[in-house]
């Protein structure tokens, strides 16, 4: 490994960012039940608000407030609703900026609406496939037309009610599978999605949905037309934003971390297994469930991995999709070795997180390999000599996954952006600054 610029790494972190997935499906969640519902601990990262004012621009009542919780600051979100049809006709198309997860389970929604409604992005999400949204709304009866490409804008027609549905998603897509049970919803009847590949389950979880375990996957019940109650909600903190933090401490010199109050739920701590099986040190402190979601603190401390970390399987990919460019770098920085198949779908993210990852790789003198499907960095055969350019690509993983590289290189290393940052962990480097001691 590289010298490290972090000597030294200690400390306790309360403001990890909360959970960026069940910020999105509680706000979701709370536009169609019947009543007011309080999030606590919501996110204040940009694709997350991004959602809520699209729910403002469809009629609903949202309220955000800074309160003290346990002593210490934080978002609390109110939405006001009456129910599965509350929404309204926007004044305009609705602009989901840079967030696929707010596109993809928002039209899933709009679909049983009766009105029409446009959903754009920015550059980067005007690029992201959405035949997997169409595909199952057409299904139901909607009519959702795209770009010639698959794309965005992606224009909505709702039927209401829609026509109930047995569904397989071709791909593993917690968005795709959050999506379909937002729209059966609104069915007329029991709709049924077979997922033969888990993903995130918070959606399920937070609905009280039948999941049962088959022989071709888990088999999900949603029954339409029912009306959902108001309930609290409690967002735990993001395992995803709690890699990076944990990646630092393993490539530090010396360090021990506490990592409080994380998201720990099984379709999430993949990660966190493969890192443990590959000679991290971690332990599990205070754990308990809430609001169905197990939660608890992870202790982190200096360790060097015992081998390189390979990532292979569709199970594996899907339950790691979102940590993979932080584990390539923990990987190569700490090995100098990283494997990757069967992740095709990293190709649709923020960028092509498989092509960024490589080229900026190859600028640290790093020997890869690209595949399809993923890559390979067999050993590092040129030290960089000068300053190294990082390009993110706007990416906010690739840019934070590479700012935790440019801490532990014995290189200088720069990133073309760090605006991108905010869009997941808006206080990354306030987070990062008071660990560090030189």
């Amino acid at each position: 490994m590289p010298a490290s610029s972090v000597l030294s790494l200690h400390g306790t972190v309360s403001d990890l960012p909360p959970d960026k997935s069940i910020s999105h499906r509680a706000a979701l969640i709370a536009a169609l039940a019947d009543g007011e519902t309080v999030i606590d601990n919501f996110s204040g990262g940009l694709d997350n608000q991004t959602t809520l004012a699209a729910l403002r621009q469809l009629g609903i009542d949202v309220r955000q407030d800074v309160v003290s919780l346990d002593g210490r600051p934080t978002r609390r979100v109110v939405i006001a609703s009456k129910g599965l049809w509350s929404l309204r006709p926007p004044n305009a198309f609705i602009s989901c900026d840079n967030s696929g997860s707010t596109m993809r389970m928002l039209a899933g929604i709009l679909a049983a609406q009766p009105f029409k409604t446009t959903l754009v992005g920015d550059d980067s999400l005007m690029k992201r496939p959405m035949r997997r949204v169409a595909e199952p709304l057409l299904q139901m009866g909607a009519i959702v037309s795209l770009s010639e490409s698959g794309t965005a804008p992606v224009v909505i027609e709702g039927m209401k009610p829609l026509r109930a549905i047995s569904y397989t998603p071709p791909v593993a897509s917690a968005q795709v599978k959050s999506l379909v049970i937002f729209a059966a919803l609104h069915a007329d009847g029991v709709s049924e999605l077979i997922e033969p590949i888990q993903t995130r389950n918070h959606t399920e979880l937070m609905l009280g949905l039948d999941v049962e375990k088959t022989p071709f996957g888990n088999r999900i019940q949603i029954h339409g037309g029912r009306p959902i109650d108001a309930k609290p909600f409690s967002v735990p903190s993001d395992p995803s934003a709690a890699c990076f933090i944990i990646a630092l401490a393993l490539l530090a010199r010396e360090s021990e971390v506490v990592l409080k109050n994380v998201c720990l739920n099984p379709t999430r701590t993949a990660y966190l297994e493969l890192l443990d099986s590959s000679g991290a040190h971690l332990a599990f402190e205070n754990m308990r469930v809430v609001g169905g979601e197990p939660i608890g603190d992870v202790v982190v401390a200096r360790a060097a991995l015992s081998v390189p970390l390979r990532i292979s399987g569709e199970t594996l990919v899907a339950n790691v999709i979102d940590e993979i460019p932080m584990l390539a770098v923990l990987s190569a920085f700490a090995t100098g070795a990283f494997e990757l198949r069967d992740a095709k779908e990293l190709r649709a993210k923020e960028s092509d997180r498989i092509r960024a990852l490589v080229s900026n790789f190859q600028r640290l003198g790093f020997l890869c390999e690209e595949f399809a499907d993923g890559f390979a960095i067999t050993k590092r055969h040129d030290e960089p000599k000068s300053l190294v350019k990082i390009e993110t690509f706007g990416d906010h993983r690739i840019a934070m996954s590479f700012y935790i590289a440019s801490l532990v290189s014995a290189h200088e290393i720069a990133l073309s952006e760090t605006a991108s940052i905010p869009v997941s962990f808006p206080n990354f480097f306030d987070v990062i600054r008071p660990l560090q001691k030189t």
